[in-house]
């Protein structure tokens, strides 16, 4: 096992090479190197004078009996304290290739090492081994370090051979290292870069993408017998495709419909897209949550938007057609306009008075010119002459009805100019009122805040275990309300046909309530994988309109998914930050809500601005008028044959004599 690690100047002077090309690559904060007792002198002296400039040290020596798959406190506190510090440089030094094996394994699974920091190990093939062959598309920037005593190309003494993992090329069967350098006599032969950055140009490799049909980030349509895959993830990956060159090759996991974005099994294992990224794919598009529960799993790139996440509703509608004559005016317009009516009435049988009393005045103290003018009466006055006909003609012309004549004397006349003109406008403003609330739809009762859902009673739901979790561990009391009554539900056709039945609500991002909303509609959905085939989906008469809550329950960040320790997401990152910033993931959405938003607006065209419910109002108007007037001549006719006819002075030949002995 020592017999490679005799020579150690050589691998002193080798090291010191490796590490000024890292530091002249740029942005080095510092170096962590991981060795044993056995690699310990080669950090002499010597080897600290040569860095170029200077760099600062993480050193931890490991004890060669130790589990590096599970190791000791001092050396996870050391290799913790080594990524908090922000080193992008690792030096492992351990003779026995299974303890660095065990070590990558390790900080692997738990992010403990920096995959994507620069590496230089020494070369052993227990390192690559078929079970290490998924660290090995994780940890691409690295440099494996391997001394040959003998000569090459007929040249004498020992030389190091430089070489690195086949990055962005798949690893098949059997790993195939490939060369980067020969190093000899203390200077390097091809003088390559060797901790280049392997994932600006990827060579048209192809790329594993899975998908989950979820709108906006993606969004299936049927074109005769093939699907068309757009959306917003799905144009971001093009970006990353023709920037960093390579090939998607776009997939669904097994059973997807169902799955969806999948969750932990029995046996330890993850169905759906999750299942798909841990178990190897690259990318993943679907709408992923920037959760803790999606970090532990993946990694998550540069969130590219925040989507509101909120409740879809059921509508109520509210049968007000019977209040269709008093909707016009609120409460207090209503009293003003019966006070002013009295008022006015009262007015105008005052001012009728005091025009009566004021030409009997002149009768009794003037002289008149002309002898008729003693018995002539004021033209019109009779109109106003008694309470009730005042009110009853003052109301006449509220309602726009001319009076029999102008009434005679000044201030009658200016009142009744002055009371017209009130009416035109109430009367203009009543009617277009009227119009506007004939030709508008009923109004309707919704959902918009999550006071008004707790304490509607409905059942709150949404899809998978996580979502139930979040309300369950919710902070406020309204949130544990809803998580007390919050079930999971796979199929999202399911639970619209629920919320539409006024029995539930649909916990999702806006984005897909709406499509949901609008796929209700009975409207062939374009983007429609198949029709629905669960009986309980099938829109029925009597479901109710589904609304889309107008508060927020949560923003949450999206972001495209990579396997674990990708070596893609920096690059990735910079990428999508740049579209995020110009704009085309805001076109891009837009795009992607473009047909629903269409669909959805001719949807709620009004068709039929009036009909016969809408004028319900109106005929129980007429019904209270035909009524009472019905009560009254009952009345009459009573009062006619119980009172008139009984009287002694009633003669039916003489009954204008009658009426004179009455008055």
């Amino acid at each position: 096992m020592m017999r490679g690690v005799e020579s150690r100047k050589d691998l002193e002077w080798v090291l010191v090479d490796l590490l000024n090309a890292a530091a002249r690559r740029g942005g080095v904060t510092c170096a962590a190197v991981v060795c044993d007792a056995a690699h310990l002198g080669v950090w002499r002296g010597a080897l600290w004078r040569r860095l170029s400039p200077p760099l600062p040290v993480v050193m931890i020596v490991v004890e060669e009996y130790e589990d590096l798959l599970s190791p000791n406190f001092d050396t996870l506190e050391a290799l913790r304290q080594a990524r908090k510090d922000g080193c992008n440089v690792y030096v492992i030094l351990l003779a026995n290739g299974l303890q660095a094996a065990r070590l990558l394994r390790f900080g692997d699974r738990h992010r403990i090492l920096d995959t994507r920091a620069a590496y230089i190990m020494l070369h052993d093939y227990r390192l690559f081994t078929r079970e290490l062959h998924y660290v090995w598309k994780r940890v691409v920037n690295v440099v494996f370090v391997r001394r040959h005593a003998g000569g090459t190309a007929g040249r004498g003494g020992p030389w190091v051979e430089l070489s690195t993992v086949p990055f962005p090329n798949p690893i098949r069967a059997v790993f195939v290292s490939r060369r980067l350098d020969i190093w000899r006599n203390g200077r390097f032969h091809y003088n390559r870069p060797l901790f280049a950055d392997k994932t600006r140009n990827l060579n048209a490799e192809v790329l594993n993408v899975v998908y989950l049909d979820h709108v906006p980030s993606v969004v299936v349509s049927k074109h005769n017998d093939t699907n068309k895959i757009g959306g917003v993830e799905i144009e971001i990956l093009n970006t990353l495709a023709e920037k960093m060159n390579f090939k998607p090759n776009l997939y669904q996991s097994v059973n997807a419909e169902y799955h969806k974005w999948g969750q932990k099994q029995a046996n330890g294992s993850f169905s759906g897209l999750i299942g798909e990224i841990v178990s190897g794919a690259d990318v993943a598009l679907g709408n992923l949550q920037y959760t803790p529960y999606h970090l532990a799993l993946m990694d998550l790139g540069l969130p590219y938007t925040a989507q509101c996440f909120t409740f879809l509703t059921p509508e109520a509608l509210t049968d007000n057609s019977w209040k269709t004559l008093i909707l016009p005016f609120k409460l207090y317009m209503w009293i003003a306009v019966l006070l002013v009516l009295l008022m006015t009435g009262a007015i105008f049988h005052g001012l009728a008075r005091c025009y009566g009393h004021l030409l009997r005045y002149q009768r009794e103290h003037y002289v008149l010119t002309d002898k008729h003018d003693h018995d002539r009466e004021p033209a019109g006055l009779y109109l106003f002459g008694s309470v009730a006909n005042s009110i009853l003609y003052t109301y006449g012309m509220l309602v726009v009805v001319s009076l029999p004549r102008l009434p005679g004397g000044g201030a009658v006349r200016l009142l009744t100019g002055a009371y017209w003109l009130y009416c035109i406008l109430l009367g203009v403003s009543y009617r277009a009122s009227m119009t506007a609330i004939l030709a508008n739809p009923a109004p309707t009762v919704t959902i918009d805040t999550l006071q008004e859902l707790v304490d509607s009673g409905l059942v709150c739901g949404g899809w998978g275990a996580e979502t139930e979790r979040f309300f369950d561990e919710s902070l406020d009391e309204i949130g544990q309300r809803i998580g007390e009554r919050f079930q999971t539900i796979d199929d999202p056709d399911e639970a619209a046909a629920k919320v539409a039945r006024g029995v539930f609500a649909y916990y999702e991002n806006e984005y897909y309530l709406k499509y949901l909303s609008v796929k209700r509609k009975n409207w062939d959905v374009s983007m429609e994988t198949q029709n629905a085939t669960n009986a309980s989906s099938v829109k029925v008469a009597g479901d109710r309109d589904l609304h889309i809550m107008s508060d927020c329950v949560v923003n949450i960040p999206i972001s495209l998914g990579f396997h674990k320790n990708s070596p893609l997401k920096p690059l990735a990152d910079e990428y999508t930050r740049r579209a995020v910033e110009v704009g085309l993931v805001g076109k891009w959405l837009g795009d992607a809500m473009a047909p629903l938003r269409a669909r959805d607006s001719a949807d709620n065209e009004l068709k039929a601005l009036m009909n016969l419910n809408k004028l319900y109002g109106a005929f129980i108007a007429l019904a209270i008028g035909y009524f009472l007037s019905f009560v009254c001549l009952f009345g009459e006719l009573i009062y006619w044959n119980c009172v008139v006819k009984k009287d002694p002075n009633f003669d039916k030949y003489a009954m204008d004599l009658y009426y004179v002995k009455k008055k």
